[in-house]
């Protein structure tokens, strides 16, 4: 990942509804969900929550798919792995195993689409 899009990505987090929107998707698993189930479920009304998707879609965090007249949006992990292997890459000085930190260590994240570790 390149730094402008660790940039982007985490100002798209930056937003606490958006955060909320995000976590909800990762949640939600790879089946995603419909954007007006996300919207109930977070008390969004409907033209914020398509603000807050839009500005995630832009930053490369969150995809859709139509299904009849219906937006079905789902987290990119793959993106969401690279942005926490980005934060991560030099952590304990670039020797993760050292500082006994699971999190710190990018080879332990799951690749949620594929189930395995990456």
């Amino acid at each position: 990942m390149e730094k402008s899009d660790a940039v982007t990505a985490l100002s798209a987090l930056a937003q606490e509804s958006r955060l909320d929107v995000f976590r909800l998707l990762v949640q939600a698993g790879t089946d995603g969900m419909p954007a007006g189930q996300i919207g109930e479920r977070l008390g969004l009304p409907s033209a914020t929550l398509s603000f807050h998707l839009n500005q995630l879609r832009q930053a490369g965090l969150v995809t859709f798919r139509r299904e009849g007249r219906s937006l079905i949006y789902m987290a990119e992990y793959a993106a969401m792995n690279a942005l926490l292997g980005y934060l991560t890459e030099n952590c304990c000085q670039g020797d993760p195993a050292g500082c006994a930190v699971g999190i710190c260590d990018p080879s332990t994240l799951i690749d949620a689409k594929e189930g395995i570790r990456q």
